[in-house]
């Protein structure tokens, strides 16, 4: 159950949503067992030059190594790229939970 943080000046002219989608996509080509991607996008109005911050968080596994990783990265970091149309700043982590996480689904009440 992967999270993914789009956070990025409001200049730039891109697809928030599409690009979230795509993310999820790119993650189940590498780990099919991953399930769905929670994915949020923050467009700050308030900036200090052009940027754009992709965070995702996934839970730790064995065959998540540094190969699937390197792989992961590389893929997500050329995609979301091609996604964007503007010159700008690009940060990108990928990030593995710790034990001390907790992930599942709540069921409301109404």
């Amino acid at each position: 159950m992967p999270h993914a943080e789009l956070k990025f000046s409001s200049d730039l002219d891109i697809d928030a949503v599409a690009i979230l989608a795509a993310v999820e996509q790119t993650i189940l080509r590498h780990d099919g067992s991953s399930g769905d991607c929670k994915g949020r996008a923050y467009p700050a109005d308030r900036f200090h030059h052009t940027h754009l911050i992709l965070s995702i968080s996934m839970l730790t596994k064995p065959h998540r190594d540094k190969a699937f990783t390197d792989a992961l990265m590389q893929d997500i970091e050329h995609l979301v790229k091609s996604m964007i149309d503007q010159s700008c700043f690009f940060s990108f982590a990928l990030e593995y939970s710790t034990s001390a996480y907790v992930t599942n689904w709540h069921e409301g009440a109404g």
